[in-house]
């Protein structure tokens, strides 16, 4: 019954709040998530409420994955964090190519 609140029914309307809380740069919690598309140790791509998000870094693990809140804490040190949109169609295109070969 995904979009809709318990015991209702009725479709919610309320936008999924996203946010990122980094510590250190060792430890990430994401909220907002509605997907993880991929991970290996090197990157995440992560579908969240305000489009895809991609985190880079060494060792990164998943430490925790709870799609029904919609959160997900990674761990590992972090060098980047990228926000894949239309105005960065081309960018986008290429990561996507790369991971489906």
């Amino acid at each position: 019954m995904e979009g809709y609140e318990k015991n209702q029914g009725i479709r919610s309307q309320q936008p999924v709040e996203h946010n990122v809380k980094v510590w250190n740069r060792r430890n990430i919690e994401i909220s907002g998530v509605k997907e993880v598309d991929s991970f290996d140790s090197e990157e995440f791509l992560l579908q969240t409420s305000m489009g895809y998000l991609v985190v880079r870094g060494q060792n990164l693990q998943m430490k925790n994955l709870d799609l029904d809140s919609g959160v997900v804490s990674i761990k590992g040190k972090m060098y980047e964090m990228t926000y894949l949109d239309e105005h960065q169609g081309e960018k986008a295109k290429g990561l996507f190519s790369k991971l489906f070969k």
